[in-house]
């Protein structure tokens, strides 16, 4: 039993033992259970056998005073527009042993919660208002008891109640004015237009103001914000001080600038500034652009936050802060959260706790709350990992910042998360033209008369004389003054102007043009240096013992090198270690990263008999880039927005997310359509992140052959995203230097190989390292051009497949051109490379997956003029069979297909076409049509 165990017990028998224990050891026992212990026995030697029954009861009121703490938030008053629902057993003192006669009988156990032997009338009193007034606070679960203490003695000595200067309530009022003000004017000037407004929950406004001012009083310089639609503007207005008349120029405008393409509505744009503090501090306070999908943001903080902290602040989380802002029903209904709160504590991911504070509306789009979750409270999630919750009445402006600034003072102290659950409504619909009265009609009649926050704490300010009448009045007019002038100046233009997104990091980065895509930068490196590194990155420590296979694995890799061949993972590693030498950082992410899925990259050695393991691209040079690897949680959405935004936090960085295997990329999906295929076009976010997905038809089964190649294609538009398909070591070691050797940043997926990790014929040579660049077409060297009759346009994996056949039959007259990069495109090389074949009958799409699936469809949209024919598996609503010998039967017809020889009067060509004796071949192409009949090609 650790020594604040009792704090999960209410029975008296738990209490007798711990007693037992402080007679053996008084200081095995937490200290304010000592002092109760101290108490009781004074009170037993002071006190006759008459008094048996008072010292008895003494038990009783810490059972009470340990039952407000730990249920007192069930009967809150928190709730400003509901009646709450009740839970049994109440807090009444009946239930504890005890009756009205002992309200007046002085207990020692108020030691307990500060208040020295106090009568039981003002212990009740006590522990009302610190648990039962407009601030609720769950934390018992807690089990590090230096953390329950901290709580409860912050809590209880204030009685959550706070006192706050003249000055600072006088600021309080101001936000909360601001807040109301704002929607306001806009539901006056813009009617009917959408904002998803804050009305019901302007409380947020002085309470973020209150978080980054105390945040900055404790050392805090950086604060990352992820948050939904709702009270957006109002946070971009009057925290980030984004310019009105900017965002009434989004809602009168009609056209963007030259910077943004397409644009997005205005209550998902990003914003990021440097605001001073009510303490006289400068903050650089960012809020992160969000999509429709509310939850996609709150990986993207944390990532972006980790970057920021690694690169700019020494890893110090008490210097950068992540804020999320949820809705009620967003944060217990959407899995990415709990993704989110299972990786706070990871090394490779935590961010020294995250601020969440939830909008907590009651109600969804229509959904009320009793439909929208099975747990209590919608905070609960924040259980999983012990974090304190508190919830606040959304009507009492100074309890969410009393609340806010206690949560900055936690997190800053125990690098924990904290939730803080704001109990508020929402006085319009889902958005300003819905109706709310079609689904919950007693509801809005309730919202519909009562007052905002605003006009209560004025009420509130005029009773303590803080502020006169006439003085408010003359405040909200001022205010309303600002806001016309804005309205003035924001219709003098229809263009619409999106500022870029961290212009500091970002700004010496252009937006990308298609006609990059044609040429690749020079990217090898001088072989001194790559021989350098290579046997750096093969060194193992001789202070250390190492498993016997690693050993074994260094050798293999360094006669690799000797003998001039450089297979994948020497080749990504020789990458790694070249860039890291340059300055730039490298980051990697995913299940069974370290070692790689496949048992290929070994980028950490581990040391026999120890949890320890051995990095050797962090052993390169003194003066070297950070390196990390990590082996991710067992979520693909959460780590994938967090990688995302680690790389926007470091554009001179490599950043790479590797999925286990390349289908799984398709539970990250939102991030892949929210962000990285669109981000740019939507709010000018430029990204480099690469993502590893292992793609190849082995006979693994249906979840284990495709990662979804036609889905990346069909989001590939002009220049937003590159996918490639590699088949050389070589290439693959210039299309990872090439991502950071350019003045721009664009998005990369690589389909990277599973069984070609270990394939004989996938090896390069040093001097592939050392000279040239990326190729976006590789053409074939053992062809006769003239004589060549039939081109195979192949990309991946089959390539090898196709090149076995071809040298088992001598077929010079195949050419199997490999196109490396699948988008952006590369029309004029692969015409370039055809045209160097004036002979060719027939031209092929080669492909492992069904018709229906893999680039099949976007190659031949993108190149009409070659008529191709496709040879793959037939369409398929799944992408592979379960069985090996059935995958095995349909790799060797796919094969078989594309050297089958015809038996029309050009019988050496390998056309497999249905001929027809006595026809020539060119009637026979003409009568089959067969660039419009595919499905004679097809498996």
């Amino acid at each position: 039993m650790d020594s604040f165990s009792f704090v999960g017990n209410s029975d008296i028998e738990a209490i007798e033992k711990l007693y037992e224990q402080y007679k053996e050891n008084p200081e095995s026992v937490d200290a304010s259970m000592r002092h109760f212990f101290q108490g009781f026995e004074f009170a037993s030697r002071h006190f006759d056998s008459s008094t048996e029954g008072i010292v008895g009861k003494e038990f009783n009121v810490i059972n009470l005073i340990h039952g407000y703490r730990q249920r007192g938030h069930l009967h809150t008053a928190t709730n400003p527009v509901r009646s709450r629902r009740k839970y049994f057993p109440t807090l009444d003192i009946e239930n504890f042993g005890l009756s009205e006669d002992d309200l007046d009988t002085v207990f020692h156990a108020g030691k307990e919660i500060g208040l020295g032997p106090a009568p039981l009338r003002e212990i009740v009193e006590h522990l009302k208002q610190t648990y039962c007034g407009s601030v609720g606070v769950e934390y018992l679960y807690i089990r590090h008891p230096e953390m329950v203490s901290w709580l409860k003695k912050r809590m209880e000595e204030v009685r959550n109640t706070p006192s706050f200067t003249v000055d600072k309530k006088i600021r309080i009022f101001h936000r909360l004015k601001e807040a109301v003000g704002f929607e306001s004017f806009i539901h006056r000037r813009f009617v009917g237009q959408k904002r998803f407004s804050l009305e019901g929950c302007e409380v947020l406004i002085p309470g973020l103001d209150a978080l980054i001012d105390k945040g900055a009083q404790t050392g805090i310089r950086e604060v990352v914000i992820g948050m939904a639609h709702r009270g957006r503007l109002n946070v971009l207005s009057n925290i980030l001080k984004k310019p009105v008349v900017d965002i009434f120029n989004e809602f009168n405008g009609d056209q963007y600038d030259d910077s943004i393409s397409l644009g997005d509505v205005k209550y998902h744009l990003g914003y990021d500034n440097s605001i001073e503090t009510a303490s006289g501090q400068t903050v650089k306070v960012n809020l992160l652009p969000n999509p429709s999908h509310l939850e996609a943001v709150t990986p993207v903080v944390e990532g972006l936050t980790r970057s920021l902290a690694e690169h700019n602040y020494g890893k110090d989380f008490s210097k950068i802060i992540p804020v999320v802002i949820h809705g009620d029903s967003a944060i217990a209904g959407q899995g990415v959260v709990y993704e989110v709160v299972q990786m706070a504590s990871l090394s490779g991911y935590s961010t020294g706790g995250t601020i969440h504070i939830v909008i907590n509306n009651q109600v969804g789009f229509t959904t009320n709350y009793l439909d929208a979750r099975s747990s209590t409270y919608c905070t609960d999630v924040g259980k999983v990992t012990r974090s304190p919750v508190f919830h606040i009445n959304g009507d009492d402006a100074e309890a969410l910042v009393y609340a806010i600034e206690l949560a900055v003072e936690y997190r800053q102290t125990f690098h924990s998360d904290v939730f803080i659950d704001i109990l508020s409504y929402r006085k319009h619909g889902h958005n300003e033209g819905d109706e709310p009265r079609f689904t919950q009609p007693t509801l809005y009649k309730a919202i519909a008369s009562h007052p905002n926050p605003r006009d209560i704490y004025e009420q509130r300010l005029i009773k303590e004389k803080v502020l006169s009448k006439e003085e408010i009045v003359r405040f909200q007019n001022e205010f309303n003054e600002i806001l016309e002038k804005a309205l003035t100046e924001s219709q003098k233009t229809d263009i619409v102007h999106i500022r870029p997104f961290r212009r500091d990091l970002w700004g010496r980065f252009r937006h990308v043009e298609e006609s990059d895509f044609s040429e690749s930068p020079a990217t090898g490196v001088e072989k001194e240096i790559l021989l350098e590194l290579a046997q750096k990155i093969n060194n193992l420590p001789s202070d250390r013992k190492f498993f016997r296979k690693l050993e074994k694995l260094v050798e293999d890799r360094k006669r690799m090198v000797r003998e001039n061949h450089i297979d994948w993972a020497m080749a990504e590693l020789l990458a790694y270690a070249t860039l890291l030498m340059e300055g730039h950082p490298v980051r990697i992410s995913g299940q069974d990263s370290v070692r790689g899925t496949f048992a290929h990259r070994h980028a950490g050695f581990t040391i026999e008999d120890k949890d320890e393991i051995y990095f050797p691209l962090q052993h390169l040079d003194e003066k070297q880039a950070i390196f990390n690897i990590y082996n991710s949680p067992l979520n693909e959405y959460g780590v994938l927005g967090f990688e995302y935004g680690f790389s926007l936090g470091v554009p001179d960085g490599l950043t790479i997310w590797e999925a286990q295997f390349g289908d799984f990329s398709n539970v990250g999906q939102v991030i892949i359509d929210q962000f990285i295929s669109s981000a740019e076009e939507k709010w000018g976010l430029k990204n480099g992140l690469v993502l590893f997905l292992p793609h190849g038809f082995e006979g693994q089964g249906p979840e284990h052959s495709s990662a979804r190649i036609e889905r990346f294609l069909n989001q590939a538009v002009g220049k937003n995203m590159q996918i490639l398909n590699c088949t050389t070591p070589a290439n693959f070691f210039h299309a990872l230097r090439r991502q950071v050797k350019r003045d721009f940043r664009t998005p990369l997926v690589i389909f990277t190989p599973k069984s070609l990790l270990r394939h004989p014929r996938v090896i390069s040579e040093v001097e592939d390292f050392v000279q040239g660049s990326f190729q976006v077409v590789l053409d074939d060297d053992n062809t006769d051009k003239e004589k060549v009759k039939r081109i195979v346009l192949c990309s991946g994996k089959i390539y090898y497949d196709l090149l076995e056949r071809k040298e088992e039959l001598n077929a010079r007259d195949v050419a199997l051109i490999r196109i490396e990069q699948l988008h952006p495109f590369p029309k004029e090389r692969i015409l370039e490379i055809v045209a160097q074949y004036p002979n060719a009958l027939l031209n092929l799409w080669v492909q492992e997956e069904p018709e229906n699936m893999g680039p099949w469809y976007y190659v031949n949209y993108k190149l009409p003029e070659l008529n191709l024919v496709p040879v793959a598996r037939l369409a398929s609503a799944s992408p592979a069979t379960g069985l090996s010998g059935l995958h095995v039967v349909g790799q060797k017809e796919i094969i078989g297909k594309v050297f089958k020889k015809c038996h029309c009067e050009l019988n050496n060509i390998y056309c497999g076409l249905q001929c027809v004796e006595g026809k020539s071949h060119a009637e026979i192409l003409k009568q089959h049509k067969y660039f419009e009949t595919p499905q004679k090609f097809s498996i």
